[in-house]
């Protein structure tokens, strides 16, 4: 750089961004925090961030003064494919609104892409894609131990599951789990065929969000 050119400007930080972090053999990698190396001995000495979530998973080499745990602080796998070394901390939930019983030839929501070959008992929950829950997945919910398997299409605001196996122990305004210990983010974005990252930035505002802090006391 030309001598004096920083002269007048504080640098407060210098950081890049990893482009292949979530691929650990890339060799990108290596090569980009050489290069970040080189391009940073140009500047006035400061402050320097390369480690995005799973960058921070690459080692000390990456860390420099601060990293900058994002999709990690919601449980999202650094390192795809692999065993993820986070805790789940989301969990999405949806209300019962209604409950039906239906029988046998019975369709069930648009197209009626769902017939009954039995007496079931089912659940209308106050979800869907205009929430932003994906519109190709059809997946389930949970109750405790309890799989509750959505049947027909995900519509704009509901979402319709066979609660047959605890017909007796729901009612309308029960929350079931979306999202959670039986079901992560990214059980999610593989069955939308996305990343994690997408389902949870789509999440929208009709959701109440509620923040619940399990920091040790003596850590607070």
């Amino acid at each position: 750089s030309a001598p004096g050119a920083f002269d007048d400007i504080e640098i407060a930080l210098v950081m890049s961004h990893l482009a292949c972090a979530d691929e650990p053999g890339n060799p990108a990698n290596e090569a980009q925090l050489k290069q970040f190396d080189r391009l940073r001995a140009l500047l006035p000495a400061a402050p320097a961030s390369l480690a995005n979530s799973p960058g921070i998973f690459l080692g000390q080499a990456y860390h420099f003064d601060l990293v900058r745990p994002g999709a990690a602080l919601h449980g999202i796998n650094p390192r795809p494919g692999q065993p993820n070394p986070l805790r789940q901390p989301i969990r999405l939930q949806a209300k019962i609104v209604q409950m039906r019983d239906i029988l046998p030839g019975d369709g069930v929501g648009y197209g009626h892409a769902f017939h009954a070959d039995k007496p079931m008992r089912i659940a209308t929950i106050s979800v869907g894609y205009g929430d932003g829950w994906p519109r190709r997945v059809v997946a389930a919910s949970w109750v405790d131990q309890v799989q509750l398997a959505f049947i027909g299409r995900v519509s704009m605001d509901s979402i319709v599951l066979d609660i047959s196996a605890l017909q007796d122990g729901l009612a309308v305004g029960d929350l079931v789990e979306l999202i959670g210990p039986h079901q992560t983010v990214d059980d999610i974005a593989e069955l939308a065929g996305t990343i994690g990252y997408e389902i949870l930035t789509s999440l929208g505002r009709r959701f109440h969000r509620v923040y619940i802090d399990e920091t040790p006391a003596d850590r607070r």
